[in-house]
């Protein structure tokens, strides 16, 4: 009975044996294939970013073949970008990302609370609908919408004679006004999920300890709110910072901004031959976006902490 039993105990633990090699070696066969899903990122990594980068690169430290001796290695383009009207309109676009960014974090945020707080949901919902769509509205379309209702000949110039008071659309100020009307939807919308993960419970502890809404704010919903309004701010600093169409569209070359120097460089409209250089400055505005991400992602990662 006893040597039944044992052989009965020792098949059982084969077959249970058996059994978790077979999962084992299923796991294994899971992980070495599990990359495979990830193939087409890649691949369209590598073409949309990678083959754009480095041809950027290449071009940002050669000389251009129609050059004496052709092709060859040169840190030229990258000085010259970085002086001169090159280097005036880098600072400009930086001056104008971080003026405008400001300014739309300050305003977003009231909006976005409202947006949290109201009791309203077709409020709620139309607001962040609208967000959406104005958040993505630029180029020629925005550039028009503005020229014809703030420009020189616009309706609200002329109804309320603007042009005597000094405004003018056309400047620094008024590429800012345009720039916030899509940069502050954006910032409702990056702003409304970290306002949705305050927690009621803290406002109520606050209001128990004798703290009024201003002291909760300082003390309480603004630190823990504070990695996601950085982060907020960083987003709209580059989207700002790679603007193209609208400031084209609506100033030209009135305000100096690196990427109408690299459309000028590139189309020849100044100097002829400039192409390297715009690429040069191209690699100048990656390191300036590759920056915000830099700083962007751990704000990220340390408001998910607080408000998950």
């Amino acid at each position: 009975m006893s040597t039944v039993q044992t052989a009965r105990g020792s098949s059982r633990t084969r077959s249970f044996g058996n059994r978790a090699g077979l999962g084992s070696a299923r796991r294994r066969v899971t992980r070495s294939t599990g990359w495979l899903g990830a193939v087409p990122l890649i691949v369209f990594t590598t073409v949309v970013f990678g083959l754009v980068l480095g041809t950027m690169l290449f071009g940002a430290f050669t000389t251009p073949q129609s050059a004496p001796g052709g092709a060859r290695l040169t840190g030229a383009n990258m000085s010259s970008s970085l002086r001169g009207p090159y280097l005036t309109a880098l600072l400009g676009s930086v001056k104008l990302s971080a003026v405008s960014a400001l300014i739309a974090t300050v305003v977003g945020l009231p909006i976005a609370h409202v947006v949290v707080t109201s009791r309203f949901r077709a409020l709620r919902e139309a607001v962040l609908a609208g967000s959406g769509v104005l958040a993505n509205f630029g180029g020629v379309p925005l550039a028009f919408a503005f020229v014809a209702t703030l420009g020189n000949a616009g309706v609200l110039t002329s109804r309320f004679n603007l042009l005597s008071h000094g405004w003018s659309l056309y400047g620094f100020w008024g590429l800012t006004l345009v720039y916030l009307y899509f940069l502050v939807p954006l910032m409702v919308l990056t702003l409304t999920p970290a306002l949705e993960g305050l927690r009621r419970q803290w406002r109520e502890a606050a209001r128990n300890n004798g703290a009024n809404a201003f002291q909760y704010w300082t003390h309480v919903a603004l630190p823990v709110l504070m990695p996601s309004l950085l982060g907020g701010y960083v987003l709209l600093f580059g989207t700002a910072f790679s603007a193209y169409a609208t400031a084209a569209a609506m100033v030209g070359s009135s305000v100096p901004l690196v990427t109408m120097q690299i459309a000028d460089a590139l189309s020849g409209n100044v100097l002829v031959g400039q192409g390297n250089i715009a690429l040069a400055l191209g690699v100048d505005m990656v390191l300036v976006a590759g920056l915000v991400m830099a700083i962007q992602l751990p704000l990220q990662r340390r408001s998910a902490r607080w408000l998950a």
